[in-house]
């Protein structure tokens, strides 16, 4: 009898987990010997109807010259998916931001290296596509330089570095 009231048990709670909403994906940010996990500022469905903001940036410290690597979930790396770098020179010019763009849903990681030694990123962020693309006030969609509609995010993810 106690098994049958184990596997009730067990049962139910498939059940009642397997009909709450599904969280949005997470990101894993790493730099100097720390880590941590960021949920999305915003994130919509993929084409973009349904959507949840008021999310808060990641925070990290780190030194100078680190590293930061990015580890990404199969819901965003399979999908076309950007990173965004803004970083600072020793005296604290910020510098142009980087941008490298995936869209072969073989990416799970990327990893930013400083331009020197001595640069400090200060504001790592991926944002993912979405199935959307932009339009103009006629409706008509808006086309990147080699012609193609522009995807509109459904994701963005941040992580803030203080430099220690």
């Amino acid at each position: 009898m106690r098994r049958s009231v184990v596997a009730l048990a067990v049962a139910g709670a498939a059940v009642a987990t397997g009909c709450s909403a599904p969280q949005p994906p997470e990101v894993t940010f790493y730099t100097d010997g720390d880590s941590v996990t960021a949920l999305p500022l915003s994130y919509c469905d993929a084409v973009l109807r349904d959507c949840e903001t008021g999310g808060d940036a990641a925070t990290l410290d780190a030194r100078p010259g680190q590293p930061v690597q990015i580890s990404l979930p199969s819901e965003i790396s399979e999908t076309p998916w950007l990173v965004i770098v803004q970083s600072a020179a020793p005296d604290g010019t910020l510098l142009p931001m980087r941008q490298e763009v995936f869209t072969d849903g073989t990416r799970h990681a990327y990893t930013v290296v400083p331009e020197t030694p001595r640069h400090q990123p200060l504001v790592v962020e991926v944002q993912q596509l979405g199935a959307a693309y932009a339009v103009d006030q006629q409706d008509n969609p808006i086309l990147d330089e080699r012609g193609q509609p522009q995807l509109v995010v459904r994701g963005v993810w941040s992580l803030q570095i203080t430099p220690s």
